[in-house]
Formats: C-alpha cells, sequence, structure tokens
C-alpha cells in the first residue's frame, strides 16, 4: 500500500474577518479577487478589467476612508471576496442609525463555501456592536444567487430602480433592500 493511499486531503478554511490594514499579499489578493469577480460578472459597477494600478489605488482608498469598514473572506488565507460597510455622514443625524452594506463579493473560484453569507453576517454583527439599527444595500437584478442570500438572511426589498445599470448595451433594474438588525 502507497503511503498516498492513507493522506486525505484538508478541508477547505474559509474565514471573514474585518481588516484595518492589509500588507502586499493582501492587496494582490484583493486585486486578483476583484479581477475574477468582475470577469464573472459581479464587478461591484465594474463592468471590464481596470488596469491593475487603478484597482491598488481602489483598495488603498478604501482602507484609508474612516467613513468604510473593510471585511474580507478568505479561503485558506487567501483573499477572495470582501464587503464594505458605507458608515453614514457624520452630519446627518437623521439617519446615523443606519449603514450601507456595498461591494459584496466572492470569486468564482471561491462560491459554494457560505462566504457570501459569512461576510454578511460579520458585517451585521459589527454594525449592532456600533449600534447601527438598519443595513440598508441594492443589487442588479442580474445578481440572482446573491438575491437569495440576501433574502434568506431576512433582506427585504423596499424598491426597484428601473434604470440602475447598464452593462454591454441593456439597461438593468436594481433592487434596493433593507434590514433592521437591533
Amino acid at each position: 500500500m502507497s503511503d498516498q493511499a492513507n493522506i486525505k486531503p484538508l478541508e477547505p478554511q474559509p474565514t471573514v474577518e474585518r481588516i484595518e490594514k492589509f500588507n502586499i499579499g493582501d492587496l494582490n489578493d484583493l486585486c486578483d479577487a476583484t479581477d475574477a469577480a468582475i470577469d464573472g460578472g459581479g464587478g461591484f459597477g465594474w463592468v471590464k478589467l481596470p488596469a491593475r494600478d487603478i484597482l491598488e489605488r481602489y483598495w488603498q482608498g478604501v482602507m484609508a476612508m474612516p467613513a468604510r469598514d473593510l471585511f474580507v473572506a478568505r479561503l485558506d488565507g487567501v483573499i477572495c471576496g470582501t464587503c464594505q460597510l458605507l458608515k453614514p455622514p457624520t452630519n446627518n443625524e437623521a439617519q446615523k442609525f443606519a449603514a450601507n452594506l456595498t461591494t459584496n463579493f466572492v470569486a468564482p473560484w471561491a462560491r459554494g463555501y457560505g462566504l457570501s453569507k459569512m461576510l454578511i453576517e460579520k458585517v451585521e454583527s459589527y454594525a449592532v456592536s456600533k449600534e447601527y439599527k438598519v443595513i440598508n444595500c441594492d443589487i442588479r437584478e442580474t445578481m440572482t444567487h446573491a438575491i437569495e442570500i440576501y433574502e434568506d438572511l431576512g433582506y427585504e426589498r423596499i424598491g426597484t430602480h428601473p434604470h440602475y445599470a447598464e452593462i454591454n448595451g441593456k439597461v438593468l433594474k436594481g433592487y434596493y433592500y433593507c434590514k433592521i438588525i437591533d
């Protein structure tokens, strides 16, 4: 009997965390995952792949913005998805209880491990700890699996925008969601 017959493959390890800084490896992972998501049709607004330096500046800008909290999904330690919590402006007292969930994606190669749900739940838990009461988000009509995840997690569709996005000349609807989290 060969030694390889006794070797069992390790189960993939999906994790989610909020990060406040990243190293060059993380930045490369973020850019690679973003490229894969855009290629897969879910690039949070990008339709065509931007140049690498543009992606790097984008993620560096996210980290520099105090109004954004960045959450990352990792599969076996490699960043493969993200989600951001966008805080309300400090001058908006009337809506200081509500934050926006944005930039939620998982690269196609890392799907099927529950990372999208894990990201959303981590953001919700963090938002509760910061005393937010509502999370709002919006999504293109073509993101059917993501819509299912949001709705399964209790997000309520509160509106439709008939001209939300244009992808390759086709106008798409967008859906607006909210969830009370307190």
